[in-house]
C-alpha cells in the first residue's frame, strides 16, 4: 500500500516539474551569440534563430516568424498578416504618444516589417 502511494507522489512531482517554467528563458538580446530578436532598425520582432530557440524551450509551441513576402489574398499567410496587423494596431493605440508618433519605435518598425 505504501509503495503505491510513493509511486503516485513521484508521478505528481514529475508532472509538476514538467509544468514549471524553464529556468533559462530565451535571451532578449539583439546582438552577439544569443541574438534572438531583431534590432529595431531591421524591423524588430524575433529572428528565425530566436523562434527555433523558443520552440525548443516550449514544446508544442506554434510560434512562427513574420510574414514579410508577397502573399496570395485569402491564404493562410495573408490571414496571419491581417490578424497581426489588427492586434498590433491595438497595441499601437494603447502605447504612449511618444511611441505612437516615433517612426523608429519597435511597434512601428515591426508593423512596417509585416507590411501593415
Amino acid at each position: 500500500m505504501e509503495k503505491h502511494l510513493v509511486i503516485q507522489v513521484i508521478k505528481i512531482l514529475q508532472r509538476y516539474d514538467l509544468m514549471r517554467k524553464k529556468e533559462n528563458p530565451i535571451r532578449k538580446t539583439t546582438t552577439g551569440k544569443g541574438g534572438n530578436y531583431r534590432p529595431t532598425k531591421s524591423g524588430a520582432g524575433m529572428t528565425a534563430k530566436g523562434v527555433r530557440a523558443y520552440r525548443a524551450a516550449n514544446p508544442g509551441s506554434k510560434l512562427k516568424t513574420a510574414v514579410t513576402g508577397k502573399v496570395k489574398p485569402g491564404s493562410k499567410a495573408a490571414n496571419r498578416r491581417k490578424s497581426y496587423c489588427a492586434r498590433s494596431l491595438g497595441q499601437l493605440k494603447r502605447s504612449s504618444a511618444k511611441t505612437r508618433n516615433d517612426p523608429n519605435s519597435r511597434i512601428r518598425q515591426a508593423r512596417r516589417r509585416w507590411k501593415c
